[in-house]
Order: structure tokens, then sequence, then C-alpha cells
């Protein structure tokens, strides 16, 4: 598939006109465009842009709340519950997470659950903003029904990822951000619309039986990342984002393609730490970069050239395409103008960077 690139600037403004075109306001809609275009900058492509497509449609429709308010379900010292009053997943949390963030100072640490959310992007985004901020952000969010538990086939948990970024003096933070599936089943969205196959391994068709057919492991259900133990963390992530949130749980949840005839109702769950709060920030900084560098120079397996530490090749992906522009597909251009079309707004003040 032909791909053309274009300016992170530009391209956010043009996410966000488009955002605020459909009701969402001005402030929200900026922040909504940095969180999906920082996706396609890291080179997470399938938590990015391509999906705006899907939120818009879903806002025109009525299932999402374009201005929802974030409301105080209850709070008890540091903790908060939230509800997010079905709006946006990459606004609400933004502001949950600001609403953590002097309460970890005060007291070292912060938590909330969120509920009545939507799919809200990459969880990396809110975590090295945390950890741009001299903090580790622990993030959860159950999702759509794509997996089953082990020894089954029909799709009961979301691919149920975990993230969380540790700030160092290299210049990127130290990112982790995993899904429980053996794939994220964007993945496998992405090999449908190519038309492409996908690996052995990582799915099932609907009748439980192995596939290689993207569009038939839609149907079925991705498989559990390490087995027994994929399926462990799974339901870990969703008793934290799911039932203790009061959200809906496991099959529960809308899918964000599939139901467009009620809300998704996606919980997520956020713990947050002052590295202050355990030792001194520049003493933290030292032994960390220390970690990283004895990690760096273990001996390499033969054919290998640099051990990469987790977040360095996203961050390396963030310089190129910041400086080469930002790859979006022709189907996601065409997505971009069709929306610019309906909602007036000149797609040409957009220019492709080749």
């Amino acid at each position: 598939m032909a791909v053309k690139h274009f300016a992170k600037e530009g391209l956010e403004s043009l996410v966000a006109q488009l955002a605020a075109g459909m009701g969402v306001p001005g402030e929200d809609a900026a922040l909504f465009a940095e969180v999906l275009v920082d996706a396609d900058l890291h080179g997470v492509s399938t938590h990015g842009v391509s999906r705006l497509n899907i939120y818009l449609k879903r806002i025109d429709a009525g299932l999402i709340d374009p201005k929802a308010a974030l409301t105080v379900d209850r709070q008890t010292g540091s903790i908060v519950a939230l509800d997010a009053g079905n709006g946006l997943g990459q606004i609400q949390a933004r502001k949950a997470l600001d609403m953590l963030m002097p309460l970890a100072r005060a007291n070292g640490v912060a938590a909330a659950t969120i509920r009545n959310s939507q799919h809200f992007g990459a969880l990396s985004w809110y975590c090295n903003h945390a950890a741009s901020r001299k903090m580790v952000l622990l993030a959860m969010t159950n999702c759509e029904p794509a997996m089953s538990p082990e020894g089954g086939y029909e799709a009961f948990f979301g691919t149920n990822p975990i993230a969380a970024s540790f700030p160092t003096g290299k210049g990127f933070p130290v990112k982790i951000d995993l899904a429980t599936s053996t794939v994220a089943r964007g993945n496998i969205i992405a090999a449908q619309k190519k038309g492409a196959a996908i690996p052995e391994g990582w799915a099932l068709d609907r009748e439980g039986k192995p596939t290689t057919d993207a569009a038939e492991a839609l149907l079925g259900t991705v498989l559990t990342m390490a087995g027994h133990k994929g399926y462990a963390l799974a339901l870990m992530v969703e008793l934290f984002s799911g039932v203790l949130s009061g959200s809906a749980i496991g099959s529960g949840v809308g899918s964000m393609y599939k139901n467009l005839d009620r809300k998704q109702d996606v919980g997520h769950f956020f713990c947050l730490f002052d590295i202050g709060a355990f030792l001194d920030y520049g003493d933290y900084l030292r032994r960390m970069d220390s970690t990283i560098d004895r990690i760096k120079s273990q001996k390499k397996r033969p054919g290998v050239e640099e051990i990469l530490v987790p977040g360095e090749r996203s961050a390396r992906r963030a310089g190129t395409n910041a400086a080469e522009g930002i790859p979006l597909p022709d189907e996601t251009v065409a997505e971009l103008k069709q929306w610019c079309s309906r909602l007036n707004v000149a797609f040409d003040t957009l220019e492709a960077l080749g």
C-alpha cells in the first residue's frame, strides 16, 4: 500500500480541526490530535490517525459525547474513582492523569479507576507524559472482546495491555507497553485492510482452529501471549480495569467497529508514582542510566549488532519521522479527505513531504 509523509505539526492541526468540527472543544481537540499523531510518530500506526475515522463516526452516531465532563464518583485520600461520561478516552485519561499528579506529589503515589470510557489509544503516551514529569505511571485498560481464556475459543477478554515508562538521562524513556495477547489486535486489522495473511500462532478462527486469514481471525480470537501466563495477566488487567472501575467486563465491552448501536463502556486503571518519594531524582537517573549501560554492554548473540532497551527503537523511529515526515497509507489519507470535505476543512493546507 502506498504511503505519503506529512509534517507532525500540520497533521496535528488537521486532526484537531476535524475533531473540533465534530463538536470537540478546542483544547480537547488539540490534545486528542496530539495523542493520535504521537502514535504514528513513534511507529504505532495501529493506534494513530488511522483510528480517527471510527472515532468521528461514533461521535456522529451519538455513541461518544465530544463534550463529556470527567467526574469523581468517590475519593479516598489519593485514590479516585472517575466517570469519563462516555467521552473521548484520550481526553478523559489525560485529565485523569492531570488530577493524579498533585496527589502523587503530595503522597508519593496516587491511583485512579476510570469507567464509562472508550478506546484511548496507546498507553505509552500517558506513561511517557508522566515520565517527562519525573514520575512513573503504571497503566492498564480493558478493551473490546478479542481473546479467549486459555482452553477456550470464544472472545471474552480484550487484548488488555499493560504499560509503564521510566525516565532516563539517555534522551528517551524506557517504555514497556505490551498487549497480553500474542500480538495487538490492531496488527490483524491492518493485515485485513491490506489483504495480507497473518503469521501462524497469532489467532484462532470462529471454530477454534488456527488460522492465517486475518478476516477469520477477527471473527475468532487472538491468542494470549505465553499461553496460561498471558491469560492470567489479561485477567489481572480485567479485574483492575473492568471489575474495580465499575465499567463493562469482558465480552460486555462494546466493539468500537462492530457495535455502532451502543457505547463501549471501557475501563482504565492508573497508578502513578512520584520517583522523588523513593529516592533523590539525580540518584535515580544515575542508577537508571547505569542499568541501561550494563544491559547494552552484555555479550551479543551471533548476528546482533546492538542490544536495545524497550522504548529505544520507537524513540529512534520518532526522530526519523519528525525529520522525514509521518507516513500515512493512502486509505487513511482518503478518509481524512472525506472528513475534510464534509466539515469544510481545507485538506490542501496539509502538505505532503513525499
